[in-house]
């Protein structure tokens, strides 16, 4: 298997244009989370580079210039057409033994890949509760509070957090070479030539059951949540 994924395209508009042309502006913390933005006139110059005018803050109740058609510049249509040619770059070669066992190729490439999403993620998606153990569940009424005040509940990440976690297990235990022998053991050489097979000392049945079913719900997760996994 050969694969190359280039970096996704990035959107280059006027605003962008008019930060690279007011380069000595520098950037400002402007509110209580820390975002960091350039002076207004910054954005000023951007909007006239975009729309020909520069359109003041809208009032309580107004609707805003992205709800609505705004003119569009010579410059933000030649941007756009630029943007619209632009292809991410995907090169996937794979050969005949990488679908043999199929799983087996896919884990090591994804387990990594959830490492580091659960590292660099910035936010979290909705999770369904039946899926994260109780003490990490929400009402309805909890997240409808939480909702009115446009925030989530005290558990949105801790749950997200949890479900990664599970998904990571599983793939990490695809990863490890016949981990059901933690389940089985010391084999015993059989004493009579007559007998092919010797037998274990011990076998964790009960155990090697629920290794596989914490690792099947991950995959489980891992399926459902699939279209969750952004960053």
């Amino acid at each position: 298997m050969k694969i190359y994924i280039g970096p996704y395209t990035s959107w280059y508009g006027p605003y962008q244009l008019a930060e690279t042309l007011c380069f000595w502006a520098k950037e400002t913390v402007v509110d209580e989370y820390g975002m960091k933005s350039k002076p207004d006139y910054v954005h000023n110059f951007g909007e006239w580079l975009a729309h020909g005018s520069v359109e003041p803050e809208p009032e309580v109740g107004e609707i805003r210039s992205w709800d609505r058609e705004r003119h569009m510049t010579w410059l933000y249509k030649f941007l756009s057409w630029i943007h619209s040619k632009q292809k991410r770059t995907i090169k996937v070669h794979i050969d005949r033994w990488d679908t043999w066992s199929m799983d087996h190729t896919l884990a090591p490439i994804i387990l990594p890949m959830l490492v580091q999403l659960k590292a660099t993620k910035h936010g979290a998606p909705m999770v369904d509760m039946e899926d994260v153990p109780k003490e990490l569940r929400a009402t309805k009424a909890q997240q409808n509070k939480y909702a009115k005040g446009g925030d989530v509940d005290p558990k949105h990440f801790e749950r997200w957090d949890w479900i990664m976690d599970e998904m990571i297990y599983a793939f990490e235990q695809k990863n490890r070479d016949h981990w059901e022998e933690d389940y089985y053991g010391p084999y015993i050489e059989s004493e009579d030539k007559r007998e092919l097979f010797g037998r274990f000392e011990w076998i964790d049945d009960e155990g090697r059951k629920k290794h596989q079913e914490r690792m099947s719900n991950g995959f489980r997760l891992f399926g459902k949540y699939f279209e969750s996994l952004w960053d």
